[in-house]
């Protein structure tokens, strides 16, 4: 129970559900439940929200009460891109989950400088129900700096930070290994590795790669970082070209794959006779490479729609669903290969 000082509603003003709150010395997620006859509520809570209620003369928003939780604009999902394919993908599962169950959903982009604004923005109880994906250490800040009480569903790196927090994560970790495991099993003495900007030794790609370098006994070469930008992932592209040893590289996502490709191809070897690369994502596209990138296919989508209605739950104080995501599955095409003989 949250220990609150009753507030005073304004004369003439609607009494708000944090109105109630106060009221009876509970945070508004417990008035939530009381109003959607949760099991979760103590009988003395019970009793002391709903006197709460009779005396103010509260009453809840009749949308509010249909989503099955007390927040009247659905759901806020917090992000820090909208644009690569990862973030892109499990948004718009959020939206079909959200458009199928009829609940109106909201976008807070963060940036760097706007971690306490937005952590403002999303404990108010109109931001709705909430999403962070902390794909990243901007949806990481959001996280930590977010209030306890506050309730929110994590898409997740799959070893990131425990918050104590739902957090629903693709394995990424293992897709990474597999990804590894196959090139080595080409024949490739190791296997490099591109890194996206949101991966350090604790990211579930970075992580992968290194498990099964080192369930190999293979070499572990330092791994490269480069932006999110494809011209980075050039650079770090021609710095690999230069080294004759190098005939394997898993690369962080997709985009990064295209400018280490080129990259590659700029510096006269051949793709995948000199040099077979594997991406991640299984970008739309992918398959229509010259050649036909090797990736990670991950079901982005199917994390999104699972983090809504997670949320959904939470608000709701209901258990939480059962999750069913398809798991990472690498799909070979043209760009590995055994390496050639020396």
């Amino acid at each position: 129970m949250v220990n609150a000082s009753p507030r005073p509603v304004r004369k003439g003003a609607v009494p708000s559900i944090r109105d109630v709150a106060a009221a009876a010395g509970v945070s508004h997620q417990t008035v939530s439940r009381v109003l959607n006859e949760s099991p979760r509520v103590r009988p003395d809570t019970r009793a002391a929200v709903l006197a709460a209620i009779d005396r103010l003369g509260f009453r809840p928003n009749r949308a509010a009460r249909a989503l099955g939780f007390g927040r009247a604009n659905g759901i806020t999902v917090v992000t820090s891109n909208t644009t690569l394919y990862g973030y892109a993908r499990t948004l718009q599962g959020i939206e079909e989950a959200a458009r199928t169950e009829g609940v109106a959903l909201g976008i807070r982009v963060v940036e760097s400088a706007e971690v306490r604004q937005t952590v403002d923005y999303v404990s108010d109880p109109s931001a709705g129900g909430l999403v962070v994906i902390a794909f990243d250490p901007l949806g990481t800040a959001v996280l930590e700096a977010l209030p306890p009480h506050i309730p929110a569903i994590v898409a997740a790196e799959p070893v990131a930070p425990d918050l104590g927090r739902v957090a629903i994560a693709l394995d990424e970790r293992r897709a990474a290994a597999d990804a590894t495991e196959h090139l080595l099993g080409l024949g490739h003495r190791t296997v490099h590795h591109v890194a996206i900007p949101s991966e350090g030794r604790a990211g579930g790609r970075h992580a992968g790669w290194r498990d099964a370098l080192t369930r190999a006994g293979a070499e572990l070469p330092s791994p490269l970082g480069c932006g999110w930008d494809i011209q980075s992932a050039y650079t770090a592209g021609r710095a690999l070209a230069e080294d004759p040893e190098v005939t394997a590289i898993l690369c962080g996502n997709d985009d990064i794959a295209q400018g280490v490709r080129r990259a590659l191809y700029d510096a006269g070897k051949d793709v995948p006779g000199d040099v077979s690369i594997v991406g991640f994502d299984d970008i739309p596209g992918s398959a229509f490479w010259t050649p036909a990138l090797t990736t990670v296919r991950m079901d982005f989508g199917g994390l999104g729609r699972a983090c809504f209605h997670a949320a959904v739950a939470e608000l709701g104080g209901h258990p939480q669903p059962e999750i069913s995501l398809a798991p990472p599955r690498l799909i070979v095409r043209e760009s590995t290969a055994p390496p050639r003989p020396r």
